[in-house]
């Protein structure tokens, strides 16, 4: 058995793109923006994830994320302060949707199974998220925590060490899933709205739909 079941905090347990689409709907309608609060997240988080994977040494989430938006503004040909609104666009992290399974899921799970987030985030942001009530302080493992960004397999490697050995990540997006396959770590894909599989990538074991199909698939 795994001593600990790991969860991406971003796509797995929120709808991020719900929670980040409003703050750049209101932009857009404030400012007259061409483009859509879903067009503008969809670029940013592009950008911020690639931003993410490029960087070999930890550096501050919020110097990335400010560096993902200013090139998204660019590329969209958007007017915005770069510095003031992503420190708006990181504050609202805080208010982000879950998916509607995840509390009694998480509930059903952790009875019989230690649970923890495993996420690209700074310590200080992954304590303001709605799920991070939900797991034990010291098995919130952040980017800062380990020094490093998914999808390098060192982010993974150093969970699984935090863990204890014994190591079960609950992936959603590609490069999750990807980038712990490739580590070595077994993986469950949880399926949700808006992600894919990299169809020149690994394909997990398992796949469920909602976390009371995962309880269920780890015998919980």
């Amino acid at each position: 058995m795994p001593s600990v079941i790991t969860f991406d905090l971003f796509s797995a347990l929120t709808d991020s793109r719900a929670g980040g689409s409003r703050v750049f709907g209101a932009w857009a309608a404030s400012r007259s923006w061409s483009a859509t609060g879903e067009q503008v997240y969809d670029t940013w988080d592009r950008l911020n994830k690639a931003a993410q994977a490029a960087t070999t040494a930890w550096v501050p989430y919020a110097a990335l994320a400010e560096q993902a938006l200013d090139r998204a503004y660019g590329e969209l040909e958007l007017d915005g302060d770069v510095a003031t609104d992503v420190a708006v666009l990181l504050e609202s992290q805080a208010d982000w949707p879950l998916w509607p399974d995840v509390a009694a899921g998480l509930r059903r799970i952790s009875a019989g199974r230690r649970v923890g987030i495993l996420s690209n985030v700074d310590d200080a942001l992954v304590v303001r998220t709605r799920a991070a009530a939900l797991f034990a302080p010291e098995l919130l493992l952040t980017s800062e925590r380990l020094g490093v960004y998914k999808p390098d397999p060192r982010i993974y490697e150093r969970a699984r060490d935090a863990c204890g050995g014994g190591l079960v990540h609950v992936a959603t997006s590609a490069r999750d899933v990807r980038g712990s396959l490739e580590a070595g770590i077994d993986v469950v894909r949880l399926r949700r709205s808006g992600h894919r599989l990299d169809p020149d990538g690994p394909t997990p074991t398992h796949e469920v739909s909602d976390l009371d199909e995962l309880a269920d698939v780890l015998g919980c």
